[in-house]
Order: C-alpha cells, then sequence, then structure tokens
C-alpha cells in the first residue's frame, strides 16, 4: 500500500507544480504584455513623426505634380490661343456667321454651275462644225472614188 500512496503522493506533487508553474506562466505573460504596452506607450511620439514625415513628402509629390499638371494646362490653351489667331478665330463662330458663309457658298455654287453651262454650249457650238467636217471626210474614205473602183486584172503566173 506504501507503494500506492506514493504513486498518490508523487502525482498530487505533479499536479501542484502543474500549477504553480501554470501561475508563473501566467504571471510572466502579464508581464510581457504589461511591457509591450509600455514599449507601444512610448512609441507613438515617434510613430506620429514618422507619419508626419512621410506625408510631407507626399504632399511635396502631390503639389510637383499639380504643378506640371497645371503647366501642361497652360501649354495646351497657349497652343489653342495660336491656331485661332493664326485661323483669325478668337471668338467662337455663331449661328449667323455660319448662316453668312452657307449663302457665300450657295452663290459661288450657282456661279461655277453656270460658267459650267457656258462652257459646255460653247463647246458645243465649236464642235458641231468640227464634227460635220469629221463626218464628210469619214464619208469620203468610205465611197470609193473612180480611181479607186477600178480593178487591176489579176495576174497569173506564167509557166517556164
Amino acid at each position: 500500500m506504501s507503494d500506492e500512496k506514493s504513486k498518490v503522493s508523487d502525482k498530487a506533487g505533479e499536479i501542484a507544480k502543474n500549477i504553480w508553474l501554470a501561475g508563473v506562466g501566467a504571471y510572466g505573460k502579464a508581464v510581457d504584455e504589461a511591457q509591450g504596452r509600455l514599449e507601444r506607450a512610448m512609441e507613438p511620439p515617434k510613430l506620429f513623426r514618422d507619419l508626419v514625415k512621410a506625408g510631407s513628402a507626399l504632399e511635396e509629390d502631390a503639389r510637383q505634380a499639380l504643378e506640371a499638371g497645371n503647366a501642361a494646362k497652360s501649354s495646351v490653351e497657349q497652343r489653342i490661343s495660336r491656331v485661332r489667331e493664326n485661323f483669325h478665330m478668337q471668338r467662337p463662330a455663331r449661328i449667323e456667321d455660319i448662316a453668312a458663309l452657307q449663302k457665300k457658298v450657295d452663290q459661288l455654287s450657282r456661279k461655277v454651275d453656270k460658267l459650267a453651262r457656258a462652257l459646255e454650249e460653247q463647246g458645243a457650238k465649236e464642235s458641231a462644225p468640227a464634227k460635220k467636217a469629221a463626218a464628210k471626210k469619214a464619208a469620203a474614205r468610205k465611197t470609193p472614188t473612180k480611181a479607186h473602183s477600178r480593178k487591176k486584172p489579176a495576174v497569173r503566173g506564167k509557166k517556164a
């Protein structure tokens, strides 16, 4: 029986020891967490300074990008202004301006059509006598004359 008591005693000792170790472990874990919290409590000023520094760098990059965008926009506007000056387009076209231009185009079209008809008529008048002369020449070629109408006697080869 003493063997059984010794086993029970060893087992009880082992359980007690594990309980003790669990308590020590809980205490150690609590100390580690407290130290971690203390370290994090000391870091915010450094973290804040780092964030401010990063924000300053980003602000400077954004400012430079904005200035580059404004410069590009200004350059494009200057180019458009130069093109408008070259084409005398300082003001946008109005409906009245477009209507006036359309009227002028219509007048020019009518004049061009009139000139084209006049040229066609002139060409037809000049070409009528030329066509008649060409028809006479062609008819003359088709009708045989007396000299051409005589047939030459066929010469038959002589036997030697």
